[in-house]
């Protein structure tokens, strides 16, 4: 069964019937808004949101994946490749990030999710945007966060996961930001650490 996150919403990532899930992935998706006027129509171009996941030790980034660094240093942490036009909105994933939660290094205790508009589009131009967090071992989607407002800035802090005593656990962030590339959001994501 599928949990709709809000806004800073956490849920635990143990299975329903008890342990710990092994192998998580981050599916984002999204899709152009439609563009209202003719002339607005022609000069559309597409969309294109890049996913990343900086891995971090407390406050300090130790690693980062997105589209040009596909695979954490350590193999712990996947992305699926680039997409630069997003879906149509059918609820399928248009990047993907994998995370095998078994081989994330013990100093790593938290993971946060970003979505940023490497073209510069703002998220007025975005809708139907989300992420959500499947189960790999049988593909059931456990949580989901649905972005909603657009809004003239072009990135978002979508989530986070990040270790607690008893295992792992997911936050829904959703927190405006402006940037073209992971490396404009760190002073953002900074503040949700």
């Amino acid at each position: 069964m599928t949990i709709n996150l809000t806004k800073g919403q956490q849920v635990s990532l143990t299975k329903s019937g008890g342990g710990e899930l092994d192998v998580v992935r981050m599916g984002l998706g999204w899709k152009s808004a439609p563009r209202k006027g003719f002339l607005a129509r022609l000069t559309a171009r597409e969309i294109d949101l890049d996913a990343s996941a900086v891995l971090f030790a407390g406050r300090d980034p130790q690693d980062v994946v997105f589209f040009q660094h596909l695979t954490s240093d350590d193999g712990s942490v996947q992305h699926t490749g680039d997409n630069r036009v997003g879906g149509a909105g059918q609820g399928g994933d248009d990047e993907s990030i994998v995370v095998d939660l078994r081989r994330v290094p013990a100093h790593v205790d938290q993971i946060v999710f970003t979505v940023n508009s490497f073209t510069g589009q703002t998220f007025e131009e975005v809708e139907a945007a989300f992420c959500r967090l499947v189960d790999e071992s049988n593909g059931q989607e456990l949580a989901r966060y649905t972005l909603t407002g657009g809004g003239r800035h072009t990135a978002q802090i979508m989530a986070k996961v990040q270790r607690t005593g008893s295992g792992w656990q997911m936050t829904a962030i959703g927190a405006a930001a402006d940037g073209r590339t992971f490396q404009d959001l760190m002073p953002a994501v900074a503040q949700h650490l």
